[in-house]
């Protein structure tokens, strides 16, 4: 997937790291696949299907981040699955 952005001229970074704070106190880090154009946060999964868990971890990286969409891709299956969460009320 990076060889394909860096072949459109696609700017990302791929695992940059985001302190988790919690009243003050740096607490875990987060710490995404890809990061595309500053704005967008794609977690890669090789699992049966996108479910619940996963969306909400997307939701509380998008909380830590500051950020308003992500996108999780799954290529467990033939057929890319995929899904798109966005942050709303950001």
């Amino acid at each position: 997937m990076v060889v394909e952005l860096r072949y459109l001229g696609i700017h990302y970074s791929q695992q940059s790291i985001y302190p988790v704070i919690y009243k003050g106190e740096k607490v875990d880090e987060y710490i995404p696949d890809l990061e595309v154009e500053d704005v967008l946060f794609v977690d890669t999964k090789t699992i049966e299907s996108i479910g619940e868990n996963e969306l909400g971890q997307m939701l509380t990286y998008l909380r830590i981040t500051g950020k308003s969409t992500g996108i999780i891709i799954n290529f467990k299956h033939p057929s890319l699955q995929w899904r798109k969460v966005t942050l709303k009320n950001h």
